[in-house]
């Protein structure tokens, strides 16, 4: 059924206001830097450090000012409690093991350090009853009952009015249904990336005991960097620092029975700390992430290194981080990311065939200065922010960008096409690239082609290193990554003959990967993005919508694989007219935008697509588009939202669907 005239207004009226609330929230350098949502893992992990700091500092100026924080994250923790006891990554999210056991263990050890001696009214100590393979009915009374003697022992040393007993006491209910450490352990399974620092984190708080905790080898540090993958790290690339710190106080709390073993370890300690040093951004901040950070930094406080220039940058970093609530993010920010993204959703792209003589089948999509929009900052900003150099984090070689424009980034196979996008669509298809431009797409270019794994799709950060989620090929990436260098290959013609055919070859091995990791029923599944609702916390929508999307950028669309997707896609509309990751779940402005640009290429899908555009309009026209929903898996399946991507994901579907009005 076709939309009446009123109707096709509204929409229309929709994405000229959707427009202009996105560019309304740019900062004051002309480019968007968002807001991250809040976290109750970050809260708890950077309360621990500084915890940890106050307990080992007789200064105090810095006592005071740390404990004003520590006292900010717990009465934040507190009062964001779910109902149920636990707490979920982000306010928005629904409670979880993992960020329970930080969050209870950081008031048992406010309890412990802030009231000496701790006193556990129990017979079985607390860690004991945490890590049993089966927890008994009566432990979960026993739990409590510690729980809540550790809160009043809080209370009364911290001279606060604050009442924490019912916060522990129930948050110790949550633990022991969960199932406690062998939970934990089996939500990450062979990945040791963040359950040895969950547990680290517990045990350093005295409610874990230090056998539970899986040893990590952070000798293997001291090796040259271009063996990290033969010798199969037990964690992702991107967590070099956490194997360092925590491997160390693991290491002086277990020692090791292997006397070889032990030796070994002993002489890794200085180079090992060398190389953890070598890597640190100058702000102190890993990947710019408060929970890494406030891992590494607690686990060089438990090695007695308080006065280690590594621990020092780190408790900075955290004392900068802080929001104004008392609480902290899971990151700082994700300005590339979400610049790059709302470039590119105002664009409107239509196809990757270019004809310059029709500006509706333009590379560029939407002219971007129709909107009053001016492209020079974010361009000379942009250009700016590209690796020049070696990371010294990652070892990757110049010419990717990463997620922030702050030290602490690392450039990666999502951020560098969405940048490569940005610079084309900075552009109208009539204006020629200046000669700095060509030079940093090419650069990208081949940062990526250099990236590709043997299988055919693209990794996170590193090619080769192992076979964790987020070193091996995902197809999110792998499709960002193909759109891009299609497009560019498009818009710079002239691009050296040799380099092409590597590039139209590295196309094709990435077709191939996605068909044959393409689901049964016709699905791709991200790495970046999830759903709390669905079953494995998959989100099957964002990740055949991102492959769906490139596959008629690069003139896949009428391949087999892209029929099924795009027939699970149709299926999956719900009844309102919005996605969600499947059909049933409740429909969201970031799911029902993405489905929306996805569908646009093709025509069967009309019908589909005049329905979310409707249901995004009303969104819009209501003012309820700002509304985030908890899709974004940070690393290690920590959730979180942005504020901007409701906005971001609507704007791109409705100038995709005024396209081809």
């Amino acid at each position: 059924m076709s939309l009446s005239e009123n109707e096709h207004a509204s929409i229309m009226a929709a994405v000229d206001t959707v427009n202009g609330l996105l560019l309304s929230k740019r900062n004051d350098q002309g480019w968007w830097t968002g807001r991250l949502s809040t976290s109750a893992l970050s809260t708890a992990t950077a309360v621990m450090a500084l915890l940890n700091a106050v307990e080992a500092t007789r200064d105090e100026p810095q006592q005071t000012r740390w404990n004003a924080l520590i006292d900010g994250g717990l009465n934040w923790l507190a009062e964001h409690q779910n109902s149920d006891g636990g707490w979920g990554d982000s306010v928005l999210s629904i409670s979880n093991i993992s960020t329970t056991m930080l969050a209870n263990a950081v008031f048992q050890a406010a309890a412990r350090l802030r009231a000496e001696p701790l006193i556990r009214s129990v017979d079985q100590p607390l860690p004991d009853l945490l890590s049993r393979q089966v927890l008994a009915a009566g432990a979960i009374e026993t739990i409590a009952k510690a729980t809540a003697a550790s809160a009043q022992r809080l209370r009364m040393a911290s001279n606060s009015p604050r009442d924490f007993s019912a916060v522990i006491e129930s948050s110790g209910r949550y633990i022991a249904k969960a199932g406690g450490v062998p939970a934990v352990i089996k939500r990450y399974g062979k990945d040791h990336t963040f359950s040895v620092p969950i547990l680290t984190h517990c045990a350093l708080a005295g409610i874990v005991d230090w056998k539970e905790v899986i040893p990590l080898p952070f000798e293997l540090a001291c090796v040259p960097h271009r063996l990290y993958a033969a010798v199969r790290m037990p964690v992702v690339s991107y967590a070099l620092p956490a194997l360092i710190a925590i491997g160390q106080v693991i290491f002086k709390h277990q020692g090791h029975w292997n006397p070889v073993i032990r030796l070994i370890r002993r002489k890794s300690i200085a180079p090992s700390l060398k190389v953890l040093e070598s890597i640190q951004p100058p702000n102190g901040g890993f990947l710019e992430a408060t929970p890494l950070t406030s891992f590494v930094c607690m686990s060089l406080l438990g090695c007695g290194l308080f006065d280690h220039v590594v621990t020092q940058r780190c408790l900075k970093f955290i004392e900068a981080s802080v929001c104004e609530d008392g609480s902290w993010p899971i990151d700082t920010n994700l300005t590339t990311w979400v610049t790059t993204l709302s470039v590119n959703a105002m664009s409107g792209e239509k196809s990757g065939k270019r004809n310059t003589e029709s500006r509706d089948e333009n590379l560029s999509g939407f002219p971007l200065s129709a909107l009053g929009f001016e492209p020079s900052a974010i361009r000379t900003w942009l250009l700016n922010q590209q690796y020049k150099t070696i990371h010294p984090y990652t070892h990757a070689a110049p010419g990717g960008w990463s997620w922030t424009d702050l030290p602490g980034g690392v450039p990666d196979a999502d951020d560098t096409p969405s940048a490569m996008l940005a610079l084309m669509n900075l552009r109208e298809s009539t204006e020629s690239l200046s000669s700095e431009e060509i030079a940093s797409l090419l650069a990208a270019a081949i940062w990526l082609l250099d990236l590709q794994n043997r299988d055919g799709g693209w990794p996170t950060f590193c090619r080769g290193w192992g076979t964790l989620p987020f070193d091996r090929s995902s197809c999110d990436l792998t499709a960002h990554a193909m759109r891009a260098l299609h497009l560019w290959l498009l818009r710079v013609p002239e691009t050296d003959a040799a380099l092409k055919s590597r590039c139209e070859r590295s196309i094709r091995l990435g077709i191939r990967f996605l068909r044959n990791v393409q689901r049964a029923d016709g699905t791709w599944l991200p790495l970046w993005f999830g759903h709390q609702f669905n079953e494995d916390d998959e989100n099957p929508l964002y990740g055949t919508s991102r492959v769906v999307r490139a596959l008629a950028t690069i003139g896949e669309q009428s391949s087999d694989a892209c029929h099924r997707a795009v027939l699970w896609l149709l299926e999956n509309q719900n009844d309102d007219g919005g996605w969600s990751a499947r059909r049933g779940l409740e429909s969201s402005v970031e799911e029902t935008g993405l489905a929306l640009d996805s569908l646009v290429d093709f025509k069967m899908a009309r019908p589909a697509i005049d329905r979310a555009a409707q249901w995004l309009a009303l969104r819009v026209n209501e003012g309820t588009v700002n509304r985030p929903t908890p899709i974004g898996f940070y690393f290690a399946r920590l959730w979180y939202f942005e504020d901007l991507y409701p906005i971001i994901f609507a704007a791109a579907g409705l100038n995709r669907w005024r396209k081809i009005q």
